[in-house]
C-alpha cells in the first residue's frame, strides 16, 4: 500500500522529492530564507557520511583543520578569477555591532583564499611538503533558487586543500581523490557514477582544471556530486607560497582541492527511494535493522532482547521500537525512514517457530526459524540489499544513457526522456552554448579513457576532439 503523504514520484518528481525529505524527517525549511534545518535524521545520515570519508581521507595521509568563517575582501581579491566566479553567490559583513568595518568579509563561499593564505605562512622548505589537509564546515552562498539538499544558501561540506612540491605529485592527488569520491558513491552509497574533466567552460573558478564525479537521478537529471581541482601555481603564485628546493632555489608550490557536499544526501534520495519513503543503502544508513515487536508479552521481549544484543554483537546498527504505536504504524514509520531490513517478531509467529525480515528496498517478506541464525541471515541480507540497490541504479542508468550523432537526436532525447547523452564535440564555446538552448542541456564531462563516437561535433558539424557527456542538471 503507498504512503499517502508522498506524491507519485513518476507523477511529479519535483513534489515527491520534497515530501519524502519531510515524511522521512530529514529536514525542514526554516524561517532563514533559503537554508533548511537537517533534522536527526538528515544530520544521522550526514554523520555516517562524515564519519566514512574520514577515514579514507586520514588513510591516505589527511589531516582535518579548521578554518576562520569570514574572509577580508583584500584576501578574495589577490585570486581574480575566484572572487570573479563566486561574486554573484557572496555575502558580505559589513558591521560588527553598530559599527562598520574598516573593510567588507565575505562569510565564506569556499576556502581557498585562507588556505593558501595561511600556507604562505607556514611552508618555507620542500621538507615542509606535501601538507594534505581538509576541513569539515559550514559555507555560504547566495543562492537564488533553493532546494533541501540539493541547493541551499547554507551547507554542510569538506574542503580538501593541499601543497606539493611538483606538478606530477599535485596531479596524482587529483586523481586520488576522484578515484576516493568515486569509491565512496559506488561502494557506499550504491550510486553509479561516470568521472572525467570539466571543459573550460564549466571548470571551477581558478583551477587549471577540474575532475568531476557525475550521478544520474532517477528521472535521468543530472547530479554533479563531487568536484577534485588542480590549481598549478595559480593561487601559490597570488599568495605567494613559496619554499626552498632541492637545489635551495625559490619555487611556487602546486596545488589542489577537493570536495563533496550535503547534496549526496539528496542524490540518495533521488536515485534510490519510492513512493513509501527513504530508502538507504546499509553501508550508510545510520540504522540498518530496527526489531519490531508485536503486542509485547515476556515470550516476545525475552526474545527481542537476545536477537537486539546479538545484532549489535556483530557491529550493526540496531534499534527496538518499543512504543505504544500500532504494528501498522511501526511498520510505515520504518519503512518511510529507509531502514534497510525490519524483524517483525510477535507471539503467534514464536509459537509457530518464526520470525519475519522484511526488505526496505523491495518490501519482500521473508520467513526464517527462530533457532536459526538470525545475525548471519541479516549481515547476509544487507549485503544483498547494497549489491542490488547497485545493481538497480547501474541498470537504470545504462537504460537512460544514449548517444547522439547530430543536434536534431540530442533534441530528441532531452524532449523525450532526458539523461546522459555521449556525443562528439569540437571544442568551441559556442557551440557548448549551443546546447544549453536544449532545455539546458551542459556538458557534464569530458570523457577521457572511451573511444571517440563520430569524428564530427554533434553541433557544428566540424572535426570533433572530444567525447563528451550531456545532459541537463541540478
Amino acid at each position: 500500500m503507498k504512503n499517502k503523504s508522498i506524491t507519485s514520484r513518476d507523477e511529479d518528481f519535483a513534489k515527491w522529492y520534497t515530501d519524502v525529505v519531510q515524511a522521512a524527517h530529514l529536514a525542514a525549511y526554516s524561517n532563514v530564507k533559503g537554508c533548511i534545518v537537517m533534522e536527526p535524521n538528515g544530520y544521522a545520515i550526514w554523520e555516517k557520511i562524515q564519519k566514512t570519508l574520514d577515514e579514507m581521507f586520514k588513510e591516505t595521509g589527511h589531516q582535518n583543520i579548521c578554518m576562520p568563517l569570514l574572509i577580508p575582501e583584500n584576501l578574495m581579491r589577490k585570486e581574480s578569477d575566484l572572487i570573479n566566479g563566486f561574486a554573484p553567490e557572496v555575502a558580505w559583513v559589513t558591521k560588527g555591532g553598530e559599527k562598520d568595518l574598516d573593510e567588507r568579509m565575505c562569510i565564506r563561499p569556499t576556502s581557498e583564499t585562507l588556505f593558501s593564505d595561511y600556507y604562505s605562512t607556514i611552508v618555507k622548505s620542500y621538507r615542509d611538503l606535501p601538507v594534505k589537509y581538509n576541513q569539515w564546515c559550514n559555507v555560504l552562498r547566495w543562492e537564488k533558487e533553493t532546494r533541501p539538499f540539493l541547493r541551499s544558501r547554507e551547507f554542510l561540506w569538506q574542503e580538501g586543500h593541499t601543497i606539493h612540491e611538483t606538478s606530477e605529485e599535485a596531479e596524482q592527488e587529483t586523481r586520488l581523490m576522484l578515484d576516493i569520491y568515486r569509491k565512496f558513491f559506488e561502494e557506499y552509497l550504491a550510486i553509479p557514477v561516470i568521472t572525467g574533466k570539466k571543459t573550460e567552460k564549466e571548470k571551477f573558478a581558478g583551477a587549471e582544471y577540474t575532475l568531476t564525479v557525475e550521478a544520474m537521478m532517477y528521472n535521468g537529471v543530472s547530479l554533479q556530486s563531487g568536484t577534485s581541482h588542480y590549481f598549478g601555481q595559480k593561487f601559490s603564485k597570488a599568495y605567494n607560497i613559496k619554499f626552498l628546493d632541492r637545489n635551495n632555489e625559490w619555487q611556487y608550490a602546486y596545488q589542489t582541492s577537493w570536495g563533496v557536499s550535503t547534496r549526496m544526501i539528496g542524490g540518495l534520495i533521488m536515485v534510490h527511494s519510492d513512493d513509501n519513503g527513504l530508502v538507504l543503502p546499509p553501508k550508510i544508513a545510520p540504522k540498518q535493522v530496527i526489531i519490531i515487536p508485536i503486542k509485547e508479552s515476556e515470550t516476545v521481549s525475552a526474545y527481542v532482547s537476545t536477537l537486539e544484543k546479538d545484532l549489535k554483537d556483530k557491529g550493526l546498527t540496531v534499534s527496538v521500537d518499543h512504543s505504544d504505536k500500532s504494528a501498522g504504524f511501526k511498520f510505515a514509520e520504518a519503512e518511510v525512514n529507509g531502514i534497510p531490513v525490519r524483524i517483525e517478531v510477535g507471539d503467534r509467529d514464536l509459537q509457530e517457530g518464526k520470525i519475519t525480515l522484511v526488505r526496505r528496498d523491495t518490501r519482500e517478506k521473508i520467513e526464517v526459524a527462530k533457532e536459526s541464525d538470525i545475525s548471519s541471515k541479516v549481515i547476509e541480507l544487507l549485503d544483498t540489499i547494497q549489491k542490488d540497490m547497485y545493481d538497480r541504479a547501474k541498470e537504470r542508468r545504462e537504460e537512460f544513457t544514449y548517444e547522439a550523432h547530430n543536434y536534431s537526436e540530442v533534441e530528441k532525447i532531452m524532449n523525450n526522456h532526458p539523461g546522459f547523452v555521449k556525443a562528439m564535440w569540437c571544442g568551441d564555446p559556442e557551440c557548448e552554448l549551443k546546447m544549453k538552448e536544449i532545455k539546458g542541456t551542459k556538458s557534464r564531462c569530458i570523457l577521457e579513457n572511451e573511444k571517440p563516437i563520430d569524428d564530427k561535433c554533434v553541433v557544428c558539424g566540424k572535426p570533433a576532439k572530444h567525447l563528451v557527456v550531456w545532459d541537463i542538471q541540478y
